[in-house]
This record gives C-alpha cells, sequence and structure tokens, in this order.
C-alpha cells in the first residue's frame, strides 16, 4: 500500500477515534452555547460571538462594528474602565477581541475554574456597556492612529485596501473592516450607542467554551447569567449581493514606498453559504474541490507555485495562493507574487495563468492528489489540537450560519474530491470575467 494513502487512513481514523464531545443548549432568549469537553488539562477557552461585522454596514458608518469591538473593553454599570481586563489578568488569563468582515468575537483563556468569572463579565458588557463621549473621542483617535499606522503607512495594506474596493462592485466586502478614514473621523456616539443596542443582544450570539468542563453546569451558569437578558428585536439583514462582472478588471497602484512590484490576481469564487440557495448556485463538493485546489497550488514546499515558479529559477521570488469557504458572502480565491530579478509582472501574470491552464487541460492525479489530500487534512486536525482552535472552527462557522457540525464531516469530504471535480472547478471559477488583476509598482505617477 503506497505510503500517502496509509498516512491518510491513518488521519482519518485519528480525526474519527478523537471526535470531541460537543453539546449545544439553546437559551429561551434566543442565546446558543456550546460546549465542547477537552479533559486532556484544567484549561478552557470561552469566546463570544456577536454576528456583526463590517459586512453589516454601510456607507457613512464603515468600522462601527470595530470601534465598538474597541469600546467593550471600557466602562460597564458595575465595572470601572480597564476592569474586565484587570480581573482577568489577576487570575492568570489572556484575553482579547476581533472584528472581521462577518462577525465580532471576544474571549478568554484560563484555568476552568474561571469560566463563570467569564459567563458574569461578558453578561456585564452585554447588557450595560457605558459610552462615555470622553472615552469614545479619545478611542476613536487611538483607532484613527492604528489605520494610520497598519494601513496608509503601510503601502502594501494601502493597495490591497484599494485592490479589494476595485473587485467588489457592491457587496459589502469592498469596505475596510478599520473603516474609512472619513467615516472614523465623523463617528458619532449616538451611531456606536444604537449599534451595541441593535447587535449586542443575546439572540444574537453564540457563546462557545472548550476545555476541562461540564456541558450541563455551563448550561446552568448560563441561565443564570446570559440568560437574564432579554432579547430584541434584531434589524431585517438587507441582501447586498454582488453584481455580475461583464469582463476582466485591471488596475495598476504606483506606489515609490513599495519595496518591489508585485502582483495579486482575485477571482470571485462560493463558498459554503452559497450551497443550495437557488438556481446555479454551487454544489457542496465544489467547496472542498476548491480546497483541495489552493492546496494543490500552494500546500507547502512540494506544491505547484513554489517547486514551478519559484525553485529552479522560476519566474517568482514569491508566489502563493488562498481560499477560505466559510465566510458569509461570496468570497475570493486569491494569488500574490513578486517576480525574480528581470522578470515583468506581465511575465509573472503568464506564469500564473499557465498553472491554472495546466489544470483546466490536465487533472491531478495518482500520488500528488493524495499527498495534497493528506496535507490538507493534517492541517486541520492539527488546527483542532488546541482549545482555542477548536472553538474558533465553531464558532466562525456558527456566525455566519452554517452548521457547526460540518466539521465532524471535513475529512470525508476532502477524501472524496476527485481530479474531474477539482479539474471542473478550475474551469468553472478561472476565468477572467470574474477576475481582478492588480499590478503593484514602485513607481510615482507622472500626469
Amino acid at each position: 500500500m503506497p505510503l500517502l494513502i496509509l498516512l491518510m487512513m491513518v488521519f482519518c481514523a485519528s480525526a474519527q477515534a478523537a471526535a470531541p464531545s460537543t453539546t449545544e443548549y439553546s437559551l429561551s432568549n434566543g442565546l446558543r452555547l456550546i460546549v465542547q469537553e477537552d479533559h486532556r488539562a484544567p484549561v478552557a477557552v470561552v469566546q463570544v460571538w456577536y454576528r456583526v461585522g463590517g459586512s453589516d454596514e454601510h456607507d457613512g458608518i464603515t468600522g462601527i462594528s470595530h470601534a465598538l469591538e474597541h469600546l467593550m473593553f471600557k466602562r460597564t454599570r458595575n465595572l470601572a474602565t480597564g476592569e474586565f481586563s484587570r480581573r482577568v489578568a489577576q487570575r492568570g488569563g489572556t484575553e482579547n477581541a476581533f472584528t472581521s468582515a462577518d462577525y465580532t468575537a471576544y474571549f478568554q483563556q484560563w484555568a476552568a475554574s474561571n469560566v463563570a468569572e467569564s459567563f458574569r463579565l461578558e453578561a456585564e458588557r452585554m447588557q450595560h456597556l457605558v459610552l462615555d463621549p470622553e472615552e469614545v473621542a479619545n478611542e476613536l483617535k487611538v483607532i484613527r492612529e492604528e489605520r494610520r499606522l497598519r494601513t496608509e503607512d503601510d503601502p502594501g495594506a494601502a493597495a490591497y485596501e484599494q485592490i479589494l474596493a476595485a473587485t467588489w462592485q457592491t457587496s459589502p466586502y469592498r469596505q475596510p473592516v478599520i473603516g474609512w478614514a472619513a467615516d472614523i473621523e465623523q463617528m458619532q456616539l449616538e451611531e456606536i450607542r444604537n449599534w451595541y443596542a441593535r447587535y449586542y443582544t443575546p439572540n444574537n450570539a453564540v457563546v462557545v467554551v472548550v476545555g476541562d468542563v461540564q456541558p450541563e453546569a455551563l448550561r446552568a451558569l448560563a441561565e443564570d447569567t446570559f440568560g437574564k437578558i432579554p432579547a430584541r428585536p434584531l434589524p431585517t439583514a438587507k441582501a447586498r449581493p454582488e453584481v455580475p462582472q461583464q469582463g476582466l478588471k485591471r488596475l495598476e497602484i504606483l506606489d515609490p514606498r513599495l519595496r518591489v512590484p508585485t502582483l495579486v490576481m482575485n477571482y470571485k469564487v462560493p463558498g459554503l453559504t452559497q450551497v443550495g440557495r437557488g438556481e446555479g448556485a454551487p454544489e457542496y463538493w465544489e467547496i472542498y474541490a476548491l480546497d483541495v485546489l489552493a492546496a494543490l497550488l500552494d500546500g507547502g514546499s512540494s506544491a505547484r507555485l513554489s517547486r514551478e515558479m519559484v525553485r529552479n529559477g522560476g519566474a517568482a521570488l514569491s508566489a502563493s495562493a488562498s481560499y477560505s469557504g466559510s465566510s458569509r458572502l461570496m468570497d475570493l480565491f486569491s494569488f500574490e507574487g513578486v517576480p525574480r530579478d528581470g522578470v515583468e509582472l506581465s511575465e509573472l501574470e503568464q506564469a500564473f495563468r499557465n498553472q491554472l491552464e495546466r489544470i483546466k487541460e490536465t487533472p491531478p492525479e495518482g500520488e500528488e492528489l493524495a499527498r495534497i489530500k493528506t496535507g490538507v487534512i493534517a492541517e486541520n486536525i492539527y488546527q483542532r489540537d488546541s482549545p482555542f482552535g477548536q472553538a474558533m472552527i465553531i464558532g466562525s462557522l456558527v456566525a455566519v450560519g452554517l452548521d457547526w457540525r460540518l466539521r465532524d464531516s471535513y475529512v470525508e469530504n476532502i477524501e472524496a474530491i476527485t481530479p474531474a471535480q477539482v479539474q471542473a472547478v478550475a474551469r468553472k471559477y478561472f476565468r477572467d470575467d470574474v477576475a481582478t488583476i492588480a499590478w503593484l509598482l514602485p513607481e510615482t505617477r507622472h500626469d
């Protein structure tokens, strides 16, 4: 039996043998509690996910979800500014938060005996946040400086922000999660207060706990903390689908601060949330085939981009591919590359196109496909090895409207992908009429 096939069998058997015990509860106010037992160490991760992020915003208030995330660490009715973080630190824990286009999440990692304190603290700021005008004004200055440092003063980040805005025409993914500078400057206290009241409600939240815990005990604890918070009506979300693209989009970004010329190629592709949504919707296998395709191209040093475009005198100093099938809306399959000295961006673009055309013409076979699947499965299993990684998988699926149990079928869905299916998604989605190609050049524009 070939070694790679044997390894796949071992990985699959390991995944099945280590299937976690996961329990879900729904409280009467609409809050969902998902508890996964992991008794290997006396620790726990608590994550609170709110189904609101940058893609829920509209022009004029971009960045408001991220601003509210910052302010959630300030004052509440019963906690002084900074008291939340001090309590976590005093008990030896770590905590933080993050905002994406699809959700906002808060977390603590500490001894399992502290889960009750997590629930009390998170329930407090879910319902009793105090937005002080002076603190809000100061924090918006901090966020404006964060945007300046991380985006405006970073030529690569600034360029990619422009690329996303050009790639998407009507999808809210065209907006930066941190917000446009003008929107941050003009953000009003009352707008933030209304955003908090609208979305920070138990019927828009998911609490995920992974660690050395007992599910029934946490259900009772949740009832005693989160369960006392009344639900509020959620706003009706209006669909903001991306309009059909009418042809290849191209743009050049000239910025002398760029250190090297760079190529970015974005292709609009679906994810799991688009499966089964009317005529022309993708099938489940397509999403997993795209995952396999991403690994075929950029799944380590033996993958095609590294082997054929970077090493052995290829056209690129670096070449990468990325895809995620778990976004709320249609997302991107992206390529990025830096040309080797003496290679033009046009030549690098053609080298990428040659890789895509090769897959369209000849599906991957035999040992290569088996190796790729093994790597994809291994990466998924390794992610599940930590309590935080396990909680992230559950929370990120649920927050975009998917069933967390999809986690349990991932390995078998990847294993079932055929060479013809990998070829089929390459032919279907790598088309110029869904592509945006950007050249980033370290040059000064001359009018």
